[in-house]
């Protein structure tokens, strides 16, 4: 078996581990959701080590026809190398209720984050290794008599997320890309969902060009909610674009 099968199958059942541990009264609630993203790492120009990371992720509830979430993520990055990128960045998202067991009010996020990429080759296939770090700010709502909602504080958490990527030509401009990304929270305010989600991807890319692709894949993302008892089971439809094309030519 090639090496980058050997690491993702051993994370694959790393991870399979973790979520097969059993708790009482687990429940597992099953939803269809949509995820239309963009995805850009682009230099300031063709020769720069420095760039803009902009990411935009419009999530559906049924694949398109309600709100799951927003996610709008700007960042910098600096490429100390072809096989290594740096980024440091600001998140904010957006929560709607959905579901079988929805949040109980919308509520809003901050998120400061910092990550490594690091990028390797074997034959054609291409793999990648995503490290990121979040401070996470979670605003908690009350709603009052009225039905008006009122911030009642900001609670912080913080998280760690590994990604791995493998993704190889086919023929012409079409290709395969499969990922799996762990999420792991930690801090005082972390109680029952120490385990917080995992993510499984396979994908078709096409080339739209030299530094453009599109995307279209499944994900399943398996979600503890914060009371430890509750995993979503996602149905992901994914589609996305991913650019690097620079600002300027200089």
């Amino acid at each position: 078996m090639p090496q980058p099968f050997r690491l993702l199958t051993a994370f694959l059942a790393a991870t399979c581990a973790v979520c097969a541990q059993t708790t009482p009264l687990r429940v597992f609630s099953p939803n269809a959701h949509g995820w239309y993203n963009y995805f850009g790492d682009h230099p300031f120009s063709s020769k720069s080590k420095w760039g803009a990371h902009i990411e935009g992720q419009w999530r559906r509830h049924d694949v398109a026809a309600r709100w799951q979430q927003l996610v709008l993520r700007p960042g910098i990055n600096y490429e100390v190398s072809p096989n290594l990128m740096l980024g440091v960045g600001y998140c904010y998202v957006a929560t709607s209720r959905y579901g079988e067991y929805p949040v109980g009010v919308p509520f809003p996020e901050h998120r400061i984050y910092q990550q490594a990429v690091v990028k390797q080759s074997f034959g054609k296939w291409g793999l990648s290794h995503r490290y990121r770090l979040e401070q996470r700010l979670l605003g908690e709502l009350a709603v009052d008599g009225g039905g008006a909602r009122e911030l009642t504080r900001w609670r912080h958490e913080n998280r760690f997320r590994y990604q791995v990527r493998l993704a190889r030509p086919i023929k012409g401009s079409w290709g395969i890309a499969l990922y799996d990304e762990f999420f792991l929270n930690f801090g005082r305010n972390v109680a029952s969902n120490v385990y917080d989600q995992n993510r499984a991807y396979a994908a078709v890319t096409r080339s739209l060009g030299k530094s453009s692709r599109l995307e279209l894949g499944y994900m399943n993302q398996l979600l503890q909610q914060r009371n430890g008892r509750i995993f979503e089971n996602n149905h992901t439809l994914q589609v996305a674009i991913y650019s690097t094309a620079p600002f300027g030519r200089r």
